[in-house]
């Protein structure tokens, strides 16, 4: 009986660490939005899609590394989870995007800064690290509403304060 409870108490810590694109629980064409929504709460925002479908966002900035885009059929049907994240998903960001477009791929941003004398606003997503080690973070530059250019920088370690970014 004891082996039986230890066994259900790890199944259960293994499954709270899941997330929604490793998720064995969420099957394509057989899972529905209320399943996704049991396991993963409420969604941070709702994407209607033009066939009549929608995409449910779980993004987990400011301190997470993923935004999850859970795409439903218009009957409610799991089609696919992303991460809008990814390095293929940042590769999509191209010159003369909207704000929308920018954010239907990649989910809701870290910060926003508008720097005045250029004129740009800069959002920035917190993104797995490179081969360096450090943070990284995915910057995406509107002027007139619209990207002009997108990157990444380098987030080093506060010297004034461990264990916070600079």
């Amino acid at each position: 009986m004891r082996l039986l409870t230890t066994l259900a108490l790890s199944a259960a810590l293994l499954a709270g660490c899941a997330t929604p694109d490793r998720d064995a629980r969420l099957q394509p064409g057989v899972s529905r939005s209320e399943h996704v929504i049991a396991l993963y709460g409420q969604p941070k925002r709702v994407w209607p899609e033009a066939d009549g479908g929608r995409t449910l966002e779980y993004s987990t900035q400011p301190m997470g590394r993923h935004c999850y885009m859970v795409r439903l059929t218009a009957d409610d049907r799991l089609v696919a989870i992303e991460d809008g994240l990814s390095a293929a998903s940042r590769a999509r960001i191209e010159p003369g995007m909207t704000p929308e477009q920018v954010s239907r791929i990649l989910g809701t941003e870290r910060s926003r800064v508008f720097f005045r004398q250029s004129g740009e606003d800069v959002w920035d997503w917190t993104v797995e690290p490179d081969q360096t080690g450090y943070g990284l973070r995915f910057n995406v530059y509107f002027k007139d509403g619209r990207v002009v250019r997108a990157g990444h920088s380098m987030v080093f370690p506060s010297r004034l304060f461990p264990g916070m970014d600079d």
